[in-house]
């Protein structure tokens, strides 16, 4: 039987993918502190070990699914040294124990290793516009820094490694307090608040639905060729406006809520939309879940877990 770590198994991303992972056979070992993952997010049969990535742990393992980290600039701003050390120390962690395992590792990396980029559609050859001295760097450098650890360990030691470049995704099991542009404007709706719009709403983003991803995850983790080893961006080309995701939201929802106009952030990106000429490629991937489904079914999601006041 394989076995199968997910880091941060019990956040958004991992809580779609372990069901997928048990449904194939796989024994599924969940590794997370909790900190934004939720324990009911870890399904019967998953084993939890509650626990951050940054302290070493060794089992056998054959596959290392590398999420663990909080992508939501509310949470990981928390705590920027805590941030960079999951991505830093966390990710050493994970190739050391791949590397006397012999376990293959699929690395969550992030469309933020762009940042604020000058080149749209932004593909894996663009090398970036980060900020390196300011509130979003802890995630930004650290998932870059991790990437370069990823293809350290490959040359150097022959860990097999997949590098996931992943864009918006959202979907059932995002936490209502998530911070970011879909479940801010979800839950708003769903009770008839102003919108939050940061800048004047022109600034891009491209959604992708969460299932979708998790499909693209399974496949590049076992697709086989070297260029693999070369990171892939994950996400849907769609371009969107926010205020055209903010409309999308009080449509969806049959909201009476109205815009309200914030500053933008700090580097705060102004336009996110992927080349996904790889993983078509490579993969043959691309998403299929239409952005107004995606949203019904999302909305649908947070106006249960608002009734019950259940975690998420």
């Amino acid at each position: 039987m394989t076995r199968i770590l997910v880091t941060g198994g019990a956040g958004f991303i991992g809580s779609n993918l372990v069901p997928r992972l048990l449904e194939s056979g796989a024994e599924v070992i969940v590794m997370d502190d909790l900190s934004t993952g939720s324990r009911p997010n870890v399904p019967e049969g998953a084993r939890l070990v509650q626990q951050c990535v940054t302290k070493a742990w060794d089992e056998p393992v054959d596959k290392i699914f590398h999420l663990a980290c909080p992508a939501s600039p509310e949470k990981y701003q928390k705590d920027p040294i805590h941030t960079l050390d999951t991505n830093y120390v966390g990710t050493l962690n994970v190739l050391k124990l791949a590397k006397r395992h012999g376990a293959s590792v699929l690395f969550s990396s992030t469309s933020e290793v762009y940042g604020d980029p000058s080149v749209s559609p932004q593909s894996e050859k663009y090398w970036g516009n980060v900020n390196s001295f300011g509130p979003r760097s802890c995630y930004d450098e650290g998932k870059r820094a991790a990437e370069a650890l990823c293809y350290g360990f490959a040359e150097r030691h022959g860990v097999r490694i997949r590098i996931a470049r992943i864009f918006n995704t959202y979907g059932p099991k995002m936490a209502p307090d998530d911070g970011r542009v879909v479940s801010n404007f979800l839950v708003q709706a769903l009770q008839n608040k102003p919108l939050t719009l940061y800048g004047d709403g022109s600034q891009t983003r491209s959604l992708c639905y969460v299932d979708d991803l998790v499909a693209a995850l399974l496949r590049l983790m076992d697709a086989p060729g070297e260029n693999l080893e070369k990171p892939v961006n994950l996400g849907n080309p769609l371009e969107m406006t926010v205020k055209e995701i903010a409309d999308l939201a009080i449509q969806v929802c049959q909201s009476s809520s109205t815009l309200t106009f914030h500053p933008l952030p700090q580097d705060d990106p102004l336009q996110r939309c992927p080349d996904i000429s790889r993983a078509r490629q490579w993969l043959s991937w691309k998403p299929t879940v239409p952005v107004e489904i995606g949203f019904q079914k999302t909305a649908a999601f947070f106006q249960k877990a608002l009734k019950s006041r259940a975690p998420v």
